[in-house]
């Protein structure tokens, strides 16, 4: 019952946050702080499967339009750094960021060249776990790779169309192994509570990733349906429910921390290391490429989902960005609230550091509830949240990112030009190649 209202509160919370109008052109961007150092997360949305309860931006891959896609990524680039942004950590998603590694490398080469990045995390598929594409990743500078596993059950990954073309549980179990040692941090992304997972299923799956192949680092994701997928996962996959959701996260999580200690709500690493979720460390991140998300002095930046749309906005001089909002106080008091936490604890100096002494006054009835709810622990400089605040936030977590993949959905949904700027980039293509000798 308690579990049943706190989702219906998240979701009426999202509904008013993830409401974004539309900018106006050209889309401008605040200045960068001087002396602030940035994320910069990259975003390639092509995949050469579409899986069906992927709700990321992903579209299936096209040789000749991803080469006109990376040279406009390149571009907007370029931009920021003509802007004055630095970034010190690079986080590439998708999609399949490595579908054309060669791309990928010179992007990289390119960052590395304009900023002073320290750390790189890229995302890849079993299957591209070939010796080229690992040397050329770390040739690139690239020091955590994260694997989209999500299941080593064979019958798990057949309805998820992985199988023919990622391989099967002993097939990715091989491919695993062989990134030992090549890079600082090997990340495994598995996923609890798929409509036909068993207990029995999930247990292997745990057993494997941290005693069979002892990874440097698990993340492991509820399942997070849109509308748009919903139809399509109850039809290969099963229904969807969230029945098993509780049970679960907590088998996860008291299997793995016998041996890892946990880095967010739902990452665990053996060892110190970089987590996927870059939220946590950086209040401040710029996004980049078709359907990316950037935030930046309280407003949240949405690149166009329309890939023809983003080359055209790039070719003319202009950022990606195509809709931004911009929180009030209390919404960006509760942002830093959700991220801060999910990090597993909120340090109150740098709380009042960003926002003032007001900070816990302003979020009294919040803070409130969480200790009313058994989900946060005072530790006198730190709030840290408890273990049943770890799934509570899996959950809230889960509700904000079900949230962010529906604005997705409306996003591309409302693509109408979509094929108007299909035609003029094939005219402005044609117009350039007539005028090169």
């Amino acid at each position: 019952m308690l579990t049943s209202l706190l989702i219906r509160y998240l979701r009426w919370a999202n509904r008013a946050a993830l409401s974004f109008p539309d900018v106006c052109e050209p889309a401008t961007l605040p200045c960068p702080i001087p002396d602030r150092r940035y994320l910069l997360y990259v975003h390639i949305p092509y995949c050469e499967v579409l899986c069906p309860f992927c709700t990321f931006h992903r579209v299936e891959f096209r040789k000749t339009k991803a080469l006109h896609y990376y040279r406009a990524l390149r571009r907007e680039i370029r931009l920021y750094h003509e802007t004055g942004f630095d970034f010190a950590e690079v986080y590439v998603g998708g999609g399949t960021p490595t579908v054309m590694p060669e791309e990928l490398g010179e992007t990289l080469h390119l960052i590395r060249s304009l900023f002073s990045v320290g750390d790189i995390s890229v995302e890849t598929n079993p299957d591209h776990l070939r010796p080229s594409v690992l040397t050329m990743l770390k040739e690139a500078g690239v020091n955590r790779l994260s694997v989209g596993v999500q299941s080593f059950d064979d019958r798990l990954l057949k309805e998820m169309d992985r199988y023919a073309k990622y391989g099967s549980g002993a097939q990715i179990i091989g491919r695993l192994q062989d990134t030992k040692g090549i890079f600082d941090t090997v990340n495994a992304d598995l996923l609890f509570n798929l409509p036909h997972q068993t207990r029995q299923s999930l247990i292997n799956d745990v057993e494997i990733v941290t005693n069979d192949l002892q990874l440097d680092q698990v993340s492991y994701y509820p399942l997070m349906p849109a509308k748009s997928t919903m139809k399509k996962m109850s039809r290969q996959m099963g229904q969807v429910t969230f029945t098993n959701e509780r049970q679960y996260y907590y088998l996860i999580h008291d299997m793995v921390c016998r041996t890892y200690q946990p880095s967010s709500a739902w990452c665990f690493s053996r060892d110190a290391g970089m987590i996927d979720e870059y939220i946590v460390d950086y209040d401040q991140y710029v996004g980049v490429g078709s359907g990316s998300f950037g935030y930046l002095d309280g407003t949240i930046h949405a690149n166009s989902f329309s890939i023809s749309q983003y080359i055209n906005r790039v070719n003319r001089g202009l950022t990606g960005i195509t809709r931004s909002k911009t929180f009030t106080r209390q919404e960006q008091l509760r942002y830093f609230l959700m991220t801060s936490l999910f990090g597993l604890s909120l340090s109150k100096r740098r709380a009042e550091k960003l926002f003032g002494p007001s900070f816990f006054h302003e979020l009294h009835w919040e803070l409130r509830a969480l200790r009313w709810l058994g989900a946060v622990k005072d530790r006198g400089e730190q709030l840290v949240l408890t273990r049943r605040g770890r799934y509570y936030w899996v959950m809230l977590m889960r509700e904000f990112l079900m949230g962010v993949n529906n604005l997705r959905d409306e996003m591309r949904g409302n693509i109408r030009i979509e094929r108007t700027a299909q035609r003029e980039l094939a005219a402005s293509l044609n117009a350039g190649s007539e005028r090169r000798p």
